[in-house]
């Protein structure tokens, strides 16, 4: 599936306007679903996105940078408010709206200027699409925005700016059992001590009790730098076929990767 299907959304979300009205389809996707890129203090670092228009009518969409934070136990919280440290003074977006026609896709470019004493570290911010109604279009244009006022859809694509050479540097610490709303999941123990997020990827070949073959692939979430996260490993599951649940205990044996190395596993999971 490409990366602009996985971030289609038809959103419809009511208005309160005395009473309550409709909002059209937010038939928008985008791509890429994330940037990951690198620059040095000083630099002036480009990029663009398309915009694609999936529906039958023109759409305007408004654009603006947003701070985020992602905690260790997979909570992700946006701010309109300028976090301490962040990094968005340095973006400048192309324009604050544009109107996509329909079957069609718009190309969208911001630019991150890098200041001459920038750390070595990560800039992070997310690029928020957002549909744009008549009361949050008059707030956005009067140079104000809220997290609070409901528009009729949001698609957020995180930027990953590693700044003068900052990368994660990640640990596995452990792998094993832990009980997950409630279900008894395999997981394994991530730590970030880096300057920059990582991934965990890669798969373990498992045979269960039963003698059901399997891979189970790490949950592809970011390790911000100095997390620990215990990420859940989930079976991977083909198109149009049936879940495996698997009968414990397995075995599990393979290569977890990450952006600077690897990991060997050979596992007995009970």
């Amino acid at each position: 599936m490409s990366s602009f299907l996985r971030q289609f959304c038809i959103v419809c979300i009511a208005l309160c306007t005395g009473t309550l009205a409709v909002a059209g389809p937010f038939e928008i996707a985008a791509s890429p679903s994330r940037f990951e890129i690198s620059g040095k203090s000083g630099a002036r670092v480009g990029q663009s996105l398309d915009i694609h228009n999936v529906g039958k009518l023109p759409t305007e969409v408004a654009l603006r940078t947003l701070d985020w934070a992602y905690s260790a136990d997979g909570n992700i919280s946006y701010f309109d408010e300028l976090q301490p440290n962040s990094c968005r003074p340095w973006v400048t977006l192309e324009r604050k709206a544009v109107i996509v026609n329909p079957n069609s896709k718009r190309v969208f470019r911001f630019q991150v200027d890098i200041p001459n004493d920038a750390p070595r570290g990560e800039c992070r911010f997310m690029l928020a699409i957002e549909g744009v109604e008549p009361a949050y279009k008059a707030l956005l244009e009067s140079g104000g925005a809220s997290l609070s006022l409901p528009v009729n859809g949001r698609i957020a694509i995180a930027v990953y700016l590693s700044i003068s050479g900052a990368e994660s540097k990640l640990a596995l610490t452990q792998i094993g059992m832990r009980d997950i709303k409630g279900k008894r999941t395999p997981t394994v123990t991530v730590t970030n001590t880096g300057d920059s997020h990582g991934r965990l990827e890669g798969s373990l070949d498992a045979i269960d009790a039963k003698g059901v073959e399997f891979e189970l692939i790490p949950e592809g979430t970011p390790v911000m730098p100095g997390q620990t996260r215990i990420l859940p490993l989930v079976v991977k599951t083909e198109a149009n076929k049936s879940a495996i649940e698997p009968t414990y205990p397995m075995k599990a044996k393979g290569i977890f990767d990450w952006e600077k190395g690897s990991f060997k596993v050979d596992v007995e999971l009970r």
